[in-house]
C-alpha cells in the first residue's frame, strides 16, 4: 500500500509543477501577441506613411547628433 501512496504523491507533485509551467508559458506566449500586435500595428503604420509619400530620413544622410 505504502508503494502506491508514494507513487501517487509523485504524481500530484509532478502534476503540480506540469501546471504551474503551463501557467507561466501561457503567460509567456500573451506577452509575446501583445508584442507582436503592437509590431505589427507599427509596420502597417509605416507602409502607410511610405505609401502616402512621408519623408522617412535616412541616418546615413543625417549629420552626426551634437554630442559627437
Amino acid at each position: 500500500m505504502t508503494d502506491h501512496s508514494s507513487r501517487l504523491d509523485a504524481l500530484e507533485t509532478r502534476i503540480a509543477y506540469q501546471d504551474q509551467t503551463i501557467e507561466e508559458l501561457n503567460a509567456t506566449i500573451t506577452a509575446q501577441w501583445r508584442q507582436i500586435d503592437l509590431l505589427t500595428r507599427k509596420l502597417e503604420t509605416m507602409e502607410q506613411q511610405v505609401r502616402s509619400g512621408v519623408h522617412i530620413a535616412d541616418p546615413a544622410t543625417e549629420p552626426p547628433p551634437p554630442h559627437y
